[in-house]
């Protein structure tokens, strides 16, 4: 690594040397010196690392600057040939209102009817909506009354109905719009009283409903083909927690926790019945479960990056290259190498990693200091390792067309948890946390069907299931 044009690598080793070959220093001036020098590599480490090296966001890079798009020499908007959409009339508009012709400013004569030019206006009518329910009270000569049944549902003398309940759920925890703001929301714009306890309520109510679909997520998972599966940090009240997902394209499953490892996984349910491929960044816990394991490819590139950058690494750049290129070559045969092609890539793989011995040797078992464990690794050789010895679990992208290139799936789903956390700052408490967890599955997994959380929210307060849900049980 190069700060301020100072080789700082070459530097630390040169000090190194100095410190091996000083037999007048006192063992513990020794000892103080390397731990700094340790510090000091673990903190420039730490300095280089980016979006492009590491797992750490773009909104996290130093200096962040955006890339200014390139003249291209057409003007903005649709370009020629292609079809656009534009506001279109509606067949049945809720109001008409007749404009007669002011006959003062034309000229005398016989005019006949011809018709009519028609322009709308499409605009929003926010309001309140009350129904009253009256039930009819007949009572007998002996003064006993017999009242008439209220509709299901209508409990109460004054109670919010269905529509109130699903716009509430919807700004908190599709659009994750803090209480307060909905409250604000529901107060001026609608005149309706929704306090912050009641928005709770809500939503307790959509997690208690959605229980049935919990069930038949897990099992629809657990029987699935493919899941990508990873984990994130959470703040809950404060403390570090973490949020497990497991999804593909068709179904959504967050599950939070206070472990990250197979104790969490096991309390989720899906994973121990799990037998197909299992997408992840390889770790560890994951490998306790599913019949097949997929490497995301994306982490590889990232880590592949980091060693290049750092460690000054060559053979990470050739890796990077050949992974892309797989990719790629994969993508045009349509998901799946051929068998000759395939084994083409694989002993490209294995031989970059051979000569990649030369560059980024295992340490001298001789320099053991201790009698247990092996000797600690740099990052550069322990991806090294793992690419070599996962080699199969890092090429099945090309080699089955239903295992994607990276793990992306699971990141994309689990993004929008962390954009709660940017705007609530965390969660209260666990309770809230599964709350919201729940019903995020459950729209996450709408919307891959095909159903808009509007939708899926004023069936779920309904009590009917969405269609798919029936569909996929019979299959």
């Amino acid at each position: 690594m190069t700060v301020d044009k100072i080789n700082v690598d070459a530097t630390i080793k040169q000090v190194k040397n100095l410190l091996a070959t000083e037999d007048g220093m006192s063992p513990t001036l020794k000892a103080s010196l390397e731990t700094l020098l340790l510090l000091v590599t673990i903190l420039l480490s730490r300095l280089g690392l980016n979006s492009k090296n590491s797992s750490k966001p773009p909104s996290a890079d130093p200096n962040r600057t955006k890339t200014p798009r390139v003249k291209n020499g057409r003007k903005p908007g649709g370009q020629p040939g292609h079809a656009g959409t534009t506001l279109a009339p509606v067949s049945d508009p809720d109001e008409i209102n007749i404009i007669p012709i002011d006959r003062t400013t034309i000229p005398p004569g016989q005019y006949r009817d011809a018709g009519y030019e028609s322009r709308q206006v499409i605009d929003l009518d926010i309001g309140r909506f009350v129904t009253e329910w009256q039930a009819q009270v007949l009572e007998d000569s002996q003064g006993k009354r017999y009242v008439a049944s209220f509709p299901e549902g209508v409990t109460r003398p004054v109670q919010y109905g269905i529509g109130v309940k699903v716009n509430s759920v919807y700004m908190s925890q599709h659009q994750l719009i803090p209480y307060n703001r909905v409250e604000d929301h529901f107060r001026e714009q609608l005149q309706i009283p929704v306090s912050n306890g009641s928005i709770g309520n809500f939503n307790k109510e959509a997690y208690d409903r959605l229980e049935p679909f919990d069930q038949w997520l897990g099992k629809q998972l657990a029987l699935s083909p493919l899941i990508h599966v990873d984990e994130t940090s959470i703040n809950i009240g404060g403390v570090l927690r973490w949020l497990h997902n497991a999804s593909n394209d068709k179904y959504t499953c967050f599950y939070p926790h206070p472990k990250r490892g197979s104790e969490a996984m096991d309390e989720m349910g899906i994973l121990p019945a799990f037998r197909g491929i299992m997408c992840h960044d390889h770790w560890k816990p994951y490998y306790k479960y599913g019949a097949t394991h997929s490497l995301c490819n994306a982490h590889h590139l990232r880590e592949l990056e980091r060693a290049k950058e750092q460690d000054g690494q060559q053979w990470a750049c050739q890796m990077s290259a050949l992974l892309k290129e797989i990719n790629v070559a994969t993508q045009k045969a349509g998901g799946r190498l051929a068998l000759t092609a395939s084994e083409h890539y694989r002993q490209r793989y294995r031989d970059l990693l051979h000569e990649a011995e030369k560059e980024c040797p295992a340490p001298d078992e001789t320099n053991r200091k201790g009698r247990r464990g092996k000797i600690p690794r740099s990052k550069s050789r322990n991806l090294l390792e793992r690419l070599r010895d996962f080699e199969s679990d890092v090429l099945r992208f090309m080699d089955d067309e239903n295992v994607p290139f990276s793990n992306n799936q699971a990141e994309n789903d689990l993004r929008m948890t962390k954009v709660q956390q940017k705007i609530s700052g965390c969660f209260r408490s666990m309770e809230g946390a599964k709350i919201f967890c729940r019903i995020r599955s459950y729209l996450s997994t709408c919307r891959k069907h095909g159903v808009t959380a509007t939708e899926a929210l004023r069936l779920l307060f309904e009590g009917k299931a969405p269609p798919f849900m029936a569909s996929e049980q019979a299959l």
